[in-house]
């Protein structure tokens, strides 16, 4: 279960949060499958930690040779027994820390692999509702924070545990009036403890949210930056980020009054629990009841609880802090795990039309044999009172090159994210391919594959860049592919050939290149359909000629959609589809088109008009 996560501002929704319950089921899901490391781990810590309390009753021992004036030479005794119990401890506590550190670290692998698959996984108009910075606070913030807490909490708040309640057996064992007098301080310390989780969760978990609000404000400003300078935004932008940073330095010095106050107040149990001690202690030397080498063994115990409890009490603030963020990474995962009402449907209405539909197949996609794709009445919407599409119904032919043009904001790549899959609509259907692609691969994983100008070159060699795309690719074919987006002599002239690292840190593609990249996995993937969504805007006018040949290329023999950029695309295509405002005004072939005086004859004359002023290269 999760729950709804706070707004950073009006215009965004943030991702969910998981409830503590939830989060809890969560961890022990993720501890399960090691969960024989585990035992063992807490095992050996509970043997170290046991033999670690012989330490005070020697030196109480001690304490008692020396008192009674007995010879010397009866020291040697307790005093090799020290020195035994130092060398087993010190092995069985890296052993077992040694196991618990390998269970954390196992632990938090599984969490962030499953993070990033969920991730990847979630819709995009979900994502745009959050922002990029709440997505980008939780991948790097959240997980960075639990990776803190299993490395360096989880180990010490296990051997803490163990410490104090093996400790305060042994405080019993000397006489139970040591540990009562112990126990005066544990009221204070639990006061103490409830006082701090019950505002540090709240405040850590508004901490997170203002650090992804002011990451989002960030990226806006810095994406934007060309935007802002052109329309004189830079003192609204300045004061938004301004005012987003004071929040998290608000939240920030608020945590900061909460440790010390925390701090304070364990003090406080600390005088109040030894000066207990201390005076059983006097008291019982004093009736005979004990020696003083077990009331110096007794205050040494409590002197020890010092380390074991404050770490154990301080160690909440880490816990808090990692609880958080394991509940915003949860619910991400949830989220991804559960379909999402679109957008404006109401829950009743959804479960009513998916009736439609056979029970095996989502309602709103269903995967067909032939190349053919299939839009039925699909509407779609940001939000409510946000709508983009209206009611879109378009089929596409197998190995048919379909346009799509039209103004900024007609909802051109909308649909095509929908028809590629990775968006679902809010109402309608898409028959999309399931079937191989064009036979060069024959490997048919790939049925849909969208491209967009968004490229990334990810860090690695070429070669490994380019079996992204098939795994199992062969030199043969990864040159295949580059020959065929016309790639490959730049390629072959790189430092290192096919074996050069690109990406971050690595040699810099241009974005023609970059895009080339792209259209050479859409090759190795080779899909049944392909999906464009503007591929070569990022090209700019010098390399647009070279990347529009490259596309074509890519996108011989398979079902095509493509968000025309350039309407040289569309001369090329097979038919042109023009959306205004989220809806299909016309469509049909370049030509009939052009001279049909309607909205794509406008959309040529202005195109064409802008071309005679400023010719293309």
């Amino acid at each position: 279960m999760t729950t709804p996560s706070p707004t950073a501002d009006a215009g965004a929704e943030l991702l969910p949060i998981a409830t503590p319950a939830r989060t809890r089921a969560a961890l022990r899901t993720l501890i399960r499958p090691d969960r024989g490391l585990a035992l063992t781990g807490i095992g050996i810590l509970v043997a170290a930690t046991a033999v670690g309390l012989l330490v005070q009753p020697l030196l109480g021992r001690i304490v008692d040779i020396v008192a009674d004036g007995r010879p010397a030479g009866n020291l040697t005794l307790p005093v090799v027994l020290l020195v035994a119990v130092a060398v087993v401890q010190g092995l069985t506590t890296t052993l077992g820390l040694t196991r618990i550190a390998r269970l954390g670290e196992t632990v938090l692998a599984r969490l962030r692999e499953r993070f990033v698959e969920r991730a990847l996984n979630l819709p995009a108009d979900r994502l745009e509702r959050a922002g990029a910075g709440d997505l980008t606070a939780r991948v790097t913030g959240d997980v960075a924070r639990v990776a803190e807490a299993v490395r360096s909490a989880l180990p010490e708040m296990a051997r803490s545990v163990l410490a104090i309640v093996l400790t305060l057996g042994a405080l019993a064992l000397l006489d139970v009036r040591f540990l009562l007098a112990a126990l005066l301080a544990v009221p204070v310390q639990l006061l103490t403890a409830r006082w701090y989780v019950r505002r540090a969760l709240t405040l850590y978990a508004d901490q997170r949210v203002a650090n992804g609000a002011q990451q989002q404000q960030l990226l806006e400003t810095i994406g934007g930056a060309v935007t802002v300078r052109g329309h004189r935004l830079e003192e609204q932008h300045t004061e938004r980020s301004a005012g987003r940073s004071r929040k998290a330095v608000d939240l920030t010095m608020r945590s900061v009054n909460l440790v010390l106050g925390f701090y304070g107040r364990l003090h406080i149990a600390e005088y109040i629990g030894l000066a207990a001690v201390l005076i059983a202690g006097f008291w019982l030397v004093r009736d005979g009841a004990v020696s003083i080498g077990t009331a110096t063994a007794a205050a040494l115990y409590f002197h020890s609880l010092f380390g074991p409890v404050n770490a154990a009490l301080v160690l909440l603030d880490d816990a808090q802090s990692a609880a958080a963020g394991l509940a915003r990474l949860v619910g991400v995962t949830d989220l991804a795990d559960r379909p999402e009402p679109a957008a404006g449907e109401p829950e009743a209405g959804k479960a009513a039309a998916g009736k439609a539909a056979p029970a095996s197949v989502p309602r709103q996609r269903i995967a067909s044999s032939e190349a053919a794709v299939t839009v039925h009445a699909v509407s779609h919407a940001y939000g409510p009172g946000r709508p983009v599409l209206h009611e879109v119904s378009l089929t596409l032919e197998p190995g048919e090159h379909v346009a799509l043009v039209g103004t900024s904001g007609a909802g051109k790549s909308t649909l095509a994210r929908i028809v590629a899959g990775v968006q679902q609509p809010t109402s309608g259907t898409v028959t999309a391919p399931a079937g191989t692609g064009s036979g060069a691969a024959g490997a048919g994983e790939h049925p849909v594959v969208l491209v967009t100008q968004e490229v990334h070159v990810f860090t690695g060699t070429l070669a490994e860049d380019l079996r992204l795309a098939r795994p199992d690719a062969s030199e043969a074919d990864l040159r295949t592919a580059l020959a065929t987006v016309h790639a490959l002599d730049w390629a072959e002239a790189l430092p290192d050939g096919l074996a050069t690292v690109v990406g971050e840190g690595g040699h810099r593609l241009d974005p023609a290149r970059a895009q080339q990249l792209a259209l050479a996995r859409l090759v190795l993937a080779d899909p049944a359909l392909a999906v464009l969504d503007e591929a070569t805007a990022e090209a700019g006018s010098a390399g647009a000629r070279v990347l529009e040949r490259s596309a074509e290329a890519a996108l011989a023999g398979r079902t095509a959609l493509v968000v025309a950029h350039r309407l040289t695309q569309a001369v090329a295509a097979d038919r042109v589809v023009v959306l205004e405002a989220g809806r299909v005004v016309e469509s049909g072939p370049h030509d009939e088109l052009r001279d049909a005086d309607g909205p794509y004859a406008a959309l040529w004359r202005a195109w064409s008009g802008s071309r005679t002023t400023a010719p293309h290269p």
